[in-house]
């Protein structure tokens, strides 16, 4: 197996087919929400831009690496050009899987807003994050995968709890049913590519502990991650409650400005 030929049985082709599925809800009077182009757009630059950085520095840093034999030899710093349509691929499969699920959604009743769980969850995750930060710190060789990918992952998850976890509560059915579902497929994905060799994980660099004695943890942890980063953020990009709080927020703000500051 290639990496190419993974990207096109585990990605292009169930992609195509949800491609195909969505096209035929719309016809049938399903169509997605109408942020669905612009959010799924927006997600997958930010997928690009936001993980290019962190992948580089894992392959510079040899956390993981691929057999030169298996790529097309394309590089952009040390990661080929397939783990960058990787990036394009996931985002794409995920958030239209995400998009077709809350097309579906029966109505429900109006959102109770709720301060207290958008706190609990953001301040949850900011300890773990803080943990991952001292494994780092403390040069725990084994920990160094799963810390990388905590420290790189939680931020952006966490500002999406502080501003919505209330909004992706509200939409619990399609938000954990996707995240389930793409996270458990891609791990088994994942698993077939490693067997094959197509890339590998340091075992130095992780904690050694095999799902079905061939998945590092670490891989359903990122994958787990990602899914996450993709399902909130889309969420709340076509929630309309999200830009019904954010506009309050900005009219606070502007309040709140000095009086020689306003124009």
């Amino acid at each position: 197996m290639t990496y190419l030929s993974f990207l096109g049985v585990f990605l292009v082709a169930p992609l195509a087919v949800v491609g195909v599925v969505t096209r035929r809800n719309t016809r049938r009077g399903r169509p997605l929400p109408a942020a669905a182009p612009w959010a799924l757009a927006v997600h997958v630059f930010l997928a690009v831009a936001y993980t290019t950085p962190w992948d580089n520095y894992l392959v510079a840093t040899r956390v993981w690496w691929y057999d030169p034999a298996r790529v097309l030899g394309v590089t952009l710093g040390w990661v080929p050009l397939e783990e960058y349509l990787f990036f394009v691929l996931q985002t794409l499969l995920t958030g239209l899987c995400l998009l077709a699920l809350l097309g579906r959604r029966r109505p429900a009743d109006p959102l109770t807003p709720s301060g207290r769980v958008r706190f609990a969850s953001t301040a949850a995750l900011g300890l773990v994050w803080g943990v991952a930060v001292w494994i780092l710190a403390a040069g725990w060789r084994p920990g160094t995968y799963l810390a990388l990918i905590l420290v790189w992952a939680l931020p952006p998850i966490a500002l999406q709890l502080a501003v919505g976890a209330d909004i992706l509560w509200h939409r619990r059915g399609a938000v954990l049913t996707t995240l389930a579902a793409a996270t458990l497929y891609l791990g088994a994905a994942d698993t077939l590519a490693i067997h094959s060799g197509v890339w590998t994980i340091d075992p130095a660099q992780s904690l050694g502990l095999l799902i079905g004695g061939r998945l590092p943890i670490e891989e359903l942890v990122f994958f787990f991650a990602t899914n996450a980063l993709v399902v909130a953020g889309i969420t709340l990009t076509v929630a309309p409650e999200t830009w019904a709080r954010v506009q309050r927020a900005t009219a606070v703000l502007r309040r709140r400005r000095p009086l020689g500051q306003r124009a």
